[in-house]
C-alpha cells in the first residue's frame, strides 16, 4: 500500500509538470496512463469513479 501511494503520488507529480512544461506528447501519456493505473488500485479509486459518474449524469442532464 506505501509503494502503491508513493508511485501514486510521484506519478502524478510528473504528469504534472509534463502539463505544465510542454503540454503533454506520447511519452508523457505513456507516464500520465501509468498514474491512472496505479491510482486504480488505491482506496481513493471508488471516490474518483463515483465522482466521475455523477459529473457525467449532470453534463448528460444539460439541455441545449
Amino acid at each position: 500500500m506505501i509503494l502503491s501511494i508513493s508511485g501514486v503520488i510521484l506519478l502524478g507529480v510528473v504528469v504534472f509538470i509534463y502539463f505544465r512544461k510542454d503540454g503533454l506528447k506520447a511519452s508523457h501519456a505513456v507516464v500520465a496512463m501509468l498514474f491512472g493505473f496505479y491510482l486504480s488500485s488505491t482506496a481513493v479509486a471508488p471516490s474518483i469513479k463515483a465522482g466521475g459518474e455523477s459529473l457525467a449524469g449532470l453534463l448528460g442532464g444539460l439541455k441545449f
